[in-house]
């Protein structure tokens, strides 16, 4: 095996779990060590250069970084509550718009519109704006904010927290074009716009228009999506006592939860998967049965009953999950005969699409058999140069956090574009930095004491109160000393255990100290597996890298498990000739207006 090359800056960054999982790659042990310390506007200012939406998202995240947070490997087996941590900062901060760009800028003659008020074009206003750009939103409905607005209940996400970080950015001198629908791309390209970002999201709910039924009781059938934006934009205000919600996604969450709050006093969830393989979040479902919202799995539905023209219930087929050799699953017929269940009113949540019928078929801009344009996955430009596709509208349904990443991305793309560079050769490097943290001889400037302790809940609005109304906020949010205690099971994972083979004795002290048995000295291999095999302890995670050092004076190679590292500095504070430095390693992507391009 040869020496691991720390030098560039993704084997460091695949070391820090959360960051390397976050889509945005926020800086997540950075400002989780800022809360700790009371730095809570700092910690916001952190996350707003990465996600721009913190409050939004210390709310609604997805969460793709808690699964895979070391500490999860752990004991205890839960991860740092990442999530909800960024909401202490973003509720605990003082004024920060000072320390935000100020509009107006210097013009640099260059015009960028964007189609969809939704995360993804606000993160390319955010970005494209400081450095001169002229930005022209463009959002059917009254306010920005696209699904974030119309899709995540209030209960969930107050208007407040949205209003406020929306504002930051169109504050920053974005031309909002409000209530108007976009209906034709080819009327943009024909004016003085320098490039196009389409963010309009993913728009069309799926129905079961073939199923037996659907059109006798359409009036108490409704699309999931559609029918949570005509709530939140209050043109509906009730629905039926008897509900059913299909689906097993985090919108059927928000669906049946927001149902419960408008009359609905029996309400289910239905869905075709086993319970333990639905879409949704598990904290989603969580919620869900904590309204006392019953989710009945493995059934698939057959019919829309309707009586007198008027819809009174389904009728389901009982199936189970059956998996052949490959791990595929077919879901089979019990046998059992048909289930009916009553219902007043359906919500059917069984997934989004895109839809773009307002984009001309002969602009250059190519399609694919699903009618999804065809977007470089790292530029985000379609075959089209001038048009850039971002969010939900670039590869289909995911989630704010991707959004804002596709923005990031997008927005570089434009700045080149508009500047006759090469998106691929010319795009900017992250920011990356790798600094000791040696205070003293056994002094260290974090805290890296590790020990066992399990995630604090995060404390709810009695269900008596938040269930009558759809403007009450059903989480509290961590409290200035939970969010600390929190912040503390943060095991540090950027700051990274850095060996220098030419200070190393080979004493073993470090091997002697390890809580975790994650380094070994032991005779080179030739593959990586069989390297593997001699550690002290095996290092079965192979999705998790071996740092190996350069050839010893014995011959032998120092190699560490990254996997089962804790960071805790035990191996450096006990090295008697400082081989071993605890470093902090500081990754931030760049951003659209960066002028280090590669020559």
């Amino acid at each position: 095996m040869k020496p691991t090359d720390i030098k560039n800056p993704e084997y460091f960054h695949k070391v820090v779990d959360c960051q390397y999982a976050c889509p945005a790659h926020t800086p997540v042990p950075q400002y989780i060590r800022l809360i700790a310390e009371g730095k809570y506007s700092e910690a916001y200012m952190i996350n707003w250069d990465s996600n721009v939406f913190p409050g939004v998202l210390g709310r609604t995240c997805d969460r793709p970084c808690e699964p895979a947070c070391r500490r999860g490997r752990l004991a205890e087996e839960e991860p740092v509550a990442i999530c909800r941590l960024k909401r202490v900062a973003a509720d605990n901060k003082d004024e920060v718009k000072s320390l935000m760009p100020k509009a107006p800028f210097a013009s640099n003659g260059k015009k960028v519109a964007l189609i969809g008020g939704g995360p993804a074009s606000l993160t390319v206003a955010r970005d494209l704006a400081p450095h001169g750009y002229e930005i022209h939103l463009y959002e059917e409905q009254k306010k920005a904010g696209g699904f974030m607005r119309s899709q995540i209940p209030d209960f969930r996400l107050p208007e407040t927290v949205l209003d406020e970080e929306v504002n930051y950015v169109l504050d920053l001198g974005i031309h909002t074009h409000f209530n108007q629908y976009v209906n034709s791309l080819k009327e943009f390209l024909s004016k003085d716009y320098d490039a196009v970002f389409v963010g309009s999201g993913a728009p069309k709910g799926k129905d079961l228009p073939n199923l037996d039924g659907r059109n006798e009781g359409a009036a108490n059938i409704h699309v999931g999506i559609n029918w949570l934006a005509s709530v939140a934009f209050e043109h509906t205000k009730s629905i039926g006592k008897n509900v059913l919600v299909l689906g097993g996604g985090n919108t059927a969450m928000d669906c049946c939860r927001t149902a419960r709050r408008l009359g609905g006093e029996n309400v289910k969830v239905v869905v075709r998967s086993p319970f333990a393989e639905m879409k949704a979040s598990p904290w989603e479902k969580e919620d869900a049965q904590h309204e006392d919202i019953p989710i009945i799995d493995n059934h698939v539905p057959k019919s829309f009953v309707t009586e007198n023209g008027k819809l009174i219930g389904m009728t389901f087929e009982k199936v189970t999950a059956v998996y052949d050799d490959n791990g595929k699953r077919s879901l089979v017929p019990t046998g059992e005969p048909d289930v009916f269940m009553e219902a007043d009113d359906v919500l059917i949540a069984i997934g989004q699409e895109n839809s773009f019928p307002w984009i001309e078929r002969d602009l250059g801009i190519e399609f694919d058999k699903w009618e999804m344009p065809i977007v470089n996955e790292t530029t985000f430009v379609s075959t089209n140069p001038k048009v850039f596709f971002g969010g939900d509208a670039a590869f289909g349904p995911k989630n704010v956090i991707t959004a804002v990443a596709h923005g990031h991305q997008a927005a570089i793309s434009i700045d080149l574009y508009c500047q006759g560079k090469d998106l691929v050769n010319d795009r900017p490097s992250p920011f990356v930095n790798l600094v000791s943290q040696k205070m003293g001889i056994h002094e260290w400037s974090y805290d890296n004491a590790v020990v066992n302790d399990a995630r604090y809940v995060v404390p709810q609005l009695e269900k008596e109160l938040t269930l009558k109304s759809l403007k009450k906020e059903v989480e509290l949010g961590f409290d200035l000393s939970q969010g600390f205690k929190e912040a503390e099971r943060c095991l540090n994972c950027d700051i990274q255990t850095v060996f220098t083979e030419t200070k190393c004795i080979e004493c073993d002290a470090c091997v002697d100290i390890c809580p975790t048995s994650c380094i070994s000295f032991v005779p080179n291999q030739e593959t990586e597996d069989e390297l593997r095999a001699v550690l002290k302890a095996p290092a079965n995670n192979k999705s998790q890298d071996l740092y190996v050092s350069d050839i010893l004076k014995t011959q032998r190679v120092m190699v560490k498990d990254e996997n089962v590292c804790l960071h805790c500095g035990l191996c450096a504070e006990r090295c008697p000739t400082s081989a071993w430095d605890m470093q902090k390693f500081f990754y931030n992507i760049t951003k659209a207006g960066n002028k280090i391009y590669s020559k």
